[in-house]
């Protein structure tokens, strides 16, 4: 059988977390247990409470991907540890940590993971350099980025170092929400969460089609959890105001935006099978990969059996669980 391979899942074992505190003791890291399955996680003077058991424990994890029916995960770095808002030269050391700890996972592990990397951002020539060290050398497969780089959208000029080496070497980016819009009117209810992260993934995905970054970059390969937020029941909107307004065609001169989203991917964390059977519907199983947001209580082990579930052929399911998940990584 074809292995279930899903692309969203995140880590920060134990022995990373002693290495950042040892190189990188200015980032303030600390983590102590509340109990056997959960602990309080500081840095960059930001606390997650609670942080789950299944992001520093393998043997976890490894449970929780036979209970989910998962075969592998393509790890990457939890978000608290962007640390975009640290200097950049620090945030290239603790990067360079992970990365190494990811690709160590990877070899003391085979058949289980693949990886992607974490970049220092707010320094887009030392992240250039970090994404093409952690593929030439560590056998990543791309990088996992924030939404927003300190309130800069993605289409920043400033990124162009980044677009480039990535091009250059068609990697995967995976876009995950990070300090996101609207935080100041979003802080009851969970709302942060609940709306703020499809939101600023929204934001990712139109800045950086109408920005023409996805058009100037076609080896890129744009990926954008929790479903891509709601820019796939967006994309008409889009596409309509550029047929009315100027300030669309500032970038995308010749043509409206739906080329461009004909080429971005999402994964299936919806929670609910009306809105999953919809997205595959209206994209194409061919650009939906399985996710689990693993461990976060905003995730879901039943990732795969959703899939499994839809209305659709058995061909169509192997696409989403397994053949292009391996196209993203290169490997299909």
């Amino acid at each position: 059988m074809p292995k279930v391979i899903d692309v969203h899942a995140h880590i920060l074992n134990e022995d990373t977390m002693r290495l950042i505190a040892k190189e990188a003791p200015a980032v303030g890291l600390s983590f102590k247990p509340i109990d056997k399955e959960f602990a309080v996680f500081e840095i960059g003077g930001i606390v997650y409470k609670p942080f789950p058991r299944g992001a520093w424990d393998l043997e976890q994890r490894f449970k929780d991907m036979a209970t989910a029916g998962v075969d592998m995960h393509v790890i990457s770095n939890t978000p608290q540890t962007f640390l975009y808002n640290l200097d950049g030269a620090l945030n290239a050391t603790v990067a360079a940590i992970q990365n190494d700890q990811i690709a160590k996972h990877i070899k003391d592990h085979p058949g289980r993971f693949y990886g992607l990397a974490t970049l220092p951002m707010q320094a887009p020539d030392k992240a250039a350099a970090e994404l093409r060290r952690a593929m030439k050398t560590l056998g990543l497969k791309g990088a996992q980025i924030g939404s927003n780089i300190n309130t800069r959208n993605l289409d920043d000029p400033a990124f162009a170092p980044v677009w480039e080496a990535a091009n250059e070497l068609k990697a995967l980016i995976m876009v995950h929400p990070t300090q996101v819009a609207a935080a100041d009117r979003l802080k009851n209810y969970y709302l942060t969460n609940l709306i703020g992260n499809p939101l600023d993934s929204t934001i990712a995905v139109a800045s950086l089609v109408f920005g023409g970054v996805v058009e100037r970059h076609p080896n890129i390969k744009f990926f954008f959890v929790h479903g891509g937020g709601f820019a796939p029941w967006q994309a008409g909107r889009f596409a309509h105001g550029w047929q009315v307004r100027n300030e669309p065609k500032v970038h995308l001169k010749d043509h409206g935006p739906e080329k461009a989203l004909d080429t971005l991917y999402y994964d299936t964390i919806l929670h609910a099978q009306p809105q999953l059977a919809s997205l595959v519907s209206m994209i194409g199983p061919g650009r939906v990969v399985l996710g689990s947001d693993y461990p976060y209580d905003m995730g879901t082990l039943e990732c795969a059996r959703q899939v499994k579930a839809l209305s659709i052929s058995e061909a169509d399911k192997t696409k989403i669980l397994t053949s292009t998940p391996l196209k993203l990584l290169g490997e299909g």
